[in-house]
């Protein structure tokens, strides 16, 4: 997990940013919307749950597009570039380069548009209003999307156990903090069913469908006594192929 993304116990890294608004600038709303939107056409949806009729939707937009794309988006970049930019300023790097990679506009397009609306913030927006896909939108919202599935195998792990988080290869992206790796802890919950999360993290193990454990750990042995209130636990929900029994 790059340095931007496991900040849990580090020191010196300045003062919190306690902002209490959800959007501070007018145009980060759109930029969540852009999102929302993609997630709501996302062609995975039509083998979700529930399933929706993207395959039908006329929309140009044939791409899978779920939270673990956003923030692998973020993930991706370097490290000191991730701490100058605001929350929604990285969404929209993020969704920008998406775009590009798949080809549905070049960066010389993109740098165009973007010089257009510098030059006149208020120009209008393209409208090209679709019911179909306002729906459809409607819908997602309504109803959202579901990383439940069918449980393949009966979990590995049982409630008690003390398990010890791996330390897999690094990954682009990961669902595992890097600072609960080689800790050892408590099974709490063994959630029902199996979860998938959509993307496959590659040498980090996290693909298919698979059991999900809350893990009870001790605040201690994750930060030290000194660093810690007493009495003090921490629990995390960890896929499966994150833990085994013995420490590595």
């Amino acid at each position: 997990m790059k340095l931007q993304h496991a900040l849990g116990g580090l020191e010196n890294l300045g003062p919190v940013n306690l902002e209490p608004k959800v959007f501070v600038q007018g145009w980060e709303k759109r930029i969540f919307g852009i999102h929302t939107v993609m997630m709501a056409e996302s062609a995975h949806l039509s083998a979700a749950l529930p399933r929706y009729p993207v395959d039908t939707l006329p929309t140009a937009f044939k791409e899978n597009w779920t939270w673990a794309s956003l923030r692998t988006g973020a993930e991706g970049m370097q490290p000191f570039e991730y701490f100058k930019y605001r929350y929604y300023e990285k969404w929209l790097m993020g969704i920008s380069q998406f775009f590009v990679d798949k080809g549905y506009i070049t960066a010389d397009e993109l740098a165009a548009e973007t010089s257009l609306y510098r030059q006149a913030p208020e120009a209008a927006l393209p409208d090209q209003p679709n019911g179909a896909i306002r729906d459809q939108i409607v819908d997602y919202l309504l109803r959202g999307d579901s990383g439940l599935r069918t449980l393949r195998h009966a979990p590995r792990f049982a409630m008690g156990q003390t398990v010890t988080v791996a330390d897999p290869l690094a990954a682009d992206h990961t669902r595992l903090p890097g600072y609960l790796r080689h800790k050892q802890g408590t099974v709490a919950e063994v959630y029902p069913g199996a979860f998938e999360y959509f993307v496959s993290t590659g040498p980090d193990g996290l693909e298919g469908p698979m059991p999900v454990y809350r893990i009870a750990f001790d605040a201690t042995d994750l930060w030290g006594a000194s660093f810690s209130e007493p009495n003090t636990v921490i629990y995390a929900d960890l896929f499966e192929v994150y833990l085994q029994t013995d420490p590595a």
